[in-house]
């Protein structure tokens, strides 16, 4: 009895210590998706290069894995302290677009990215599917 009891204190101080790094880990995202906001201002009004359009496609992308990271954690204390799997197939696929974006040298390589792509999407087929679903 006692073991049982102390293994669920230890449990309940790991899990606070857990959250408590995740929101200190959801302030410096947040600021981070401050900074880029102001970054994608400055390219969409002050830069008028040809450049320009690049860096705010890229800039929208990287804003969009900020923005993903967050809703993780907001739906890590929303679902009872649960990640789902399907938020880390949404941050894989965008993660790997963000790299076609800023790496698109090679063909092969842009294929084997889009056929990553092509498994995250089954994944998340299958992950959505009534025989797996959770939620």
């Amino acid at each position: 009895m006692a073991a049982t009891k102390r293994a669920m204190m230890v449990s309940t101080i790991m899990q606070s210590i857990l959250n408590v790094f995740l929101l200190g880990l959801a302030a410096i995202l947040m600021l981070f998706l401050g900074r880029e906001t102001y970054h994608l201002a400055l390219v969409l009004f002050v830069n008028n290069d040809q450049s320009s359009s690049y860096l705010l496609i890229e800039g929208i992308v990287i804003y969009f894995l900020y923005f993903e990271f967050i809703a993780l954690i907001v739906k890590y204390f929303s679902s009872g302290y649960h990640f789902p799997l399907r938020y880390f197939v949404y941050i894989g696929i965008t993660a790997i677009i963000r790299f076609i974006i800023v790496d698109h040298k090679s063909p092969v390589d842009t294929l084997l990215y889009t056929g990553a792509i092509l498994v995250l999407v089954i994944t998340l087929f299958l992950a959505n599917s009534e025989r797996l679903k959770r939620e």
